[in-house]
């Protein structure tokens, strides 16, 4: 193989596909990108037998052919070479060895053979449909953060995603939570995605897919059946399994009696709750919201360091309330929200409590209250 490109289309590829390569592989070829030379571009493929990522690239290719290099050695190699430079990769003849040559540097790598390099076989996808980038990036941002890190409750360590008919509509819906917060968000379902299974998408392709999604122009294409999803985002492939178990149903914990109407100013509401929680312990992040008429009282205690107080004016007009919250919850909820008010939907002390976001009706999350 010898093929030449420059080294910014290079650096942009590897960048997508390095980062799928985990740091510390028991198995040698894992840690390696795959390279493959035809026509007039290369390829590059890498994978941690979860997901799998694809991307080609414009390159001047002398001889085809491929192999595979370390990943992440290959990435800074490239990333430290002078801006506009363009890059030779070359291998040997016995196949051992690919040099990486540009003006007077030279490296050479070790290779390991393409033919040991796994496939992750997708099979057939039942269902295909094109989303916008900007609907795709929207359903990810306003859920994401709710998604468990708990490996053993492993069927919330992702975002659930189903078609659902709503207000007499067919939606696209996204939902993760992690048994103390829960976000929902949805988008006019795409055609295509009609009758689509209900799939986990792991976090950590909800992560690569989230700085995939940057141009919002782009329409991407999704594949996906029963246990295997693809997104095609321009010359980007990714390809990723499915979690293998059953989402929770969701609609049990989103309470419909919650009658005590609070709206905030969103902005100064999570700049009061980011002041008086500096105060509270790493362990315990619970701030009080004493809520009366016209007015919140944010309160944190801790008996290590001290206390602090806010009050901040608040459209309320129903019976005094007092309720606690995770105070890193809240801040993460309202940073979702895209207008200028918060508004909470709450019952009682020891109930889960609602916050819509006024500006767009489809986004709605769930905060369980804490004991303060």
């Amino acid at each position: 193989m010898r093929v030449t490109l420059e080294r910014s289309n290079l650096l942009k590829s590897l960048n997508h596909v390095h980062r799928v390569v985990e740091r510390r592989n028991t198995i040698p070829i894992l840690s390696n990108v795959l390279l493959k030379a035809e026509g007039a571009s290369l390829e590059m493929k890498a994978t941690d037998l979860d997901l799998e990522i694809t991307e080609a690239t414009v390159a001047q290719v002398d001889q085809g052919g491929a192999t595979t290099v370390p990943a992440h050695l290959l990435y800074d190699i490239v990333r430290k070479l002078p801006e506009g430079a363009e890059v030779m990769l070359k291998t040997e003849e016995d196949g051992g060895s690919m040099s990486v040559i540009s003006g007077r540097s030279n490296f050479k790598l070790q290779c390991l053979p393409q033919a040991d390099f796994p496939e992750l076989s997708a099979g057939s996808f039942s269902h295909i449909f094109r989303l916008d980038s900007a609907a795709l990036k929207g359903l990810i941002e306003k859920t994401q953060f709710a998604i468990s890190t708990e490996e053993t409750r492993y069927y919330l360590n992702g975002i659930y995603l189903h078609a659902i008919e709503s207000d007499g509509s067919l939606m696209l819906r996204a939902v993760a939570t992690d048994g103390h917060r829960l976000a929902r968000a949805e988008v006019e379902a795409p055609a295509g995605s009609e009758g689509m299974p209900g799939i986990i998408i792991p976090r950590k392709t909800v992560s690569e897919l989230q700085k995939l999604v940057d141009d919002p122009d782009v329409a991407i294409t999704t594949e996906l059946s029963d246990t295997k999803i693809r997104f095609t985002i321009g010359s980007v492939v990714l390809t990723s399994k499915l979690i293998d178990g059953t989402f929770p149903d969701y609609q049990r914990v989103i309470p419909s009696g919650n009658d005590k109407e609070l709206i905030v100013d969103r902005q100064t509401f999570a700049q009061a709750v980011d002041r008086v929680s500096t105060i509270s312990s790493e362990r315990g992040r619970a701030v009080k919201l004493a809520i009366a008429d016209g007015q919140v009282t944010l309160t944190v205690n801790n008996p290590d360091s001290g206390s602090a107080t806010e009050e901040l004016p608040a459209g309320y007009d129903n019976d005094p309330i007092e309720i606690g919250f995770n105070a890193k919850y809240l801040l993460d909820v309202t940073s979702q929200l895209s207008g200028s008010e918060s508004r909470f939907m709450l019952a009682d002390a020891g109930s889960p409590t609602l916050i819509n976001d006024p500006t767009d009706p489809g986004a709605l999350y769930v905060l369980m209250p804490m004991r303060v």
